[in-house]
């Protein structure tokens, strides 16, 4: 096989353009809003702002999944890492903010129609038993930009005025653009047919993933507002060790995405999410009964660890889910995934600070661990229902939720 056509070339291109992503979202929290606040906004303004990110993140990635699943994954690919270079731009020269809006309107479509046709293009090229390896890899170097994306922002920002990070971040992406149109990319039609989108939408399997997404996101994006102030009222802990705690969970991420990848492809996405599920459910509380920065930080890499347990098995269950329904339909698929991600990261914020306020945070955290539980049952309970082959002697196959595989082999009578 050439290297246009190598799969491994392709999961490095899309880890490459999803590395690029986060540096570019990293890049622009710390500098939005001085340069809103340049510009004359209020912070009303500047929220709306940030928030508008979240606008066309949960409107673009369904439609977008639905539309690679048609016409192939190459062309949005290549559209979504131009569209990140001409946000990131548009940042860097914007004099008013209506142009600031705009960029960021942008800048969430782009991030859409990366993480979404991405994993639809690894789902594509890689069977159930290696799909888990490529995710972990994937995230692996998502963790490493989380880590060094605001550092290289801000040292960009020092050495050449506010608008090098940006101008750095549109040359990458645009190296990205060019890659992906280089690489070969075979149209999902090659071996599958797309089924209706409502087809995907209503499948009993998908919908619990999406469940447990959205509830793996927002309990990850919860801590982020109100465990720093927790912790600011009980230890004194401040900034600058808040973000060397963060930055201690994603390289725990970072190491263990990998791990947690192998692992999937050998005993099955579903199982590995209800064990991650059940061991934040554990973890969560015990930040609330910290009496030390190190004990801090030694439970919240735990809670890192388990959710990482959950956010690398649910990718690869995604597309389990998404095949049952109808092989083909994987842009669909992690359309609904990106836009589940989304609401819980709009979701959980608002909630733990709405909870914290009014009951603080060891209560918060013991009610919250009972969801994460529930959603753990509804993945033991599901159904798996099978669609097999016109050509197939049985219309459906339907396991029992007490089914100790998450993968269907059929026998020869079947077929």
């Amino acid at each position: 096989m050439s290297l246009r056509g190598s799969r491994s070339v392709a999961v490095a291109l899309i880890t490459f353009a999803t590395f690029i992503d986060i540096v570019a979202y990293s890049v622009a929290v710390p500098v939005l809003p001085d340069l809103s606040h340049r510009l004359g906004a209020s912070p009303t303004t500047i929220g709306l702002l940030f928030a508008s990110f979240g606008v066309t993140l949960l409107t673009v990635s369904i439609p977008m999944g639905a539309i690679s699943d048609r016409m192939g994954r190459k062309a949005p690919l290549v559209g979504g890492m131009l569209a990140l270079a001409a946000a990131t731009l548009l940042f860097a020269y914007s004099e008013g903010l209506p142009w600031l809006f705009a960029a960021r309107l942008v800048q969430g479509a782009a991030d859409a129609v990366t993480w979404v046709v991405g994993f639809a293009l690894i789902a594509d090229r890689y069977g159930p038993d290696e799909r888990g390896r490529m995710s972990g890899i994937v995230m692996s170097g998502t963790s490493a930009a989380v880590m060094i994306g605001p550092t290289i922002g801000g040292w960009l920002y020092e050495a050449g005025g506010i608008r090098a990070p940006f101008l750095t971040v549109a040359g990458l992406a645009a190296l990205g653009a060019a890659g992906f149109l280089w690489l070969d990319i075979p149209s999902p039609r090659a071996e599958t047919e797309p089924v209706p989108i409502g087809v995907v939408l209503r499948s009993p399997p998908v919908a619990v993933c999406t469940l447990a997404v959205i509830a793996a996101s927002a309990t990850m994006s919860m801590l982020e507002p109100v465990l720093p102030l927790f912790l600011a009222a009980t230890l004194g802990i401040g900034p600058a060790r808040i973000g060397l705690l963060f930055g201690s969970g994603a390289l725990a991420s970072f190491i263990l995405h990998p791990i947690y990848g192998r692992l999937t492809d050998r005993w099955g996405g579903r199982r590995l999410m209800m064990i991650g599920l059940l061991l934040v459910a554990c973890a969560l509380p015990l930040l609330s009964v910290t009496w030390s920065y190190p004990w801090t930080m030694a439970f919240f890499v735990l809670n890192t660890m388990a959710m990482a347990l959950v956010i690398t098995p649910s990718l690869t269950y995604m597309a389990e889910a998404v095949s049952i329904s109808g092989a083909g339909s994987f842009g669909v698929g992690y359309g609904l995934y990106n836009m589940a991600w989304g609401a819980g990261l709009l979701g959980g914020p608002a909630l733990s600070g709405f909870l914290y306020e009014r009951m603080g945070f060891a209560p918060l955290t013991l009610m919250w661990a009972p969801m994460l539980v529930v959603v753990t049952w509804l993945l033991a309970r599901v159904q798996f229902t099978v669609r097999l082959k016109p050509d197939a002697t049985e219309d459906r196959v339907r396991l029992k939720p007490d089914t100790t595989e998450d993968r269907v082999r059929l026998k020869p009578g079947l077929r």
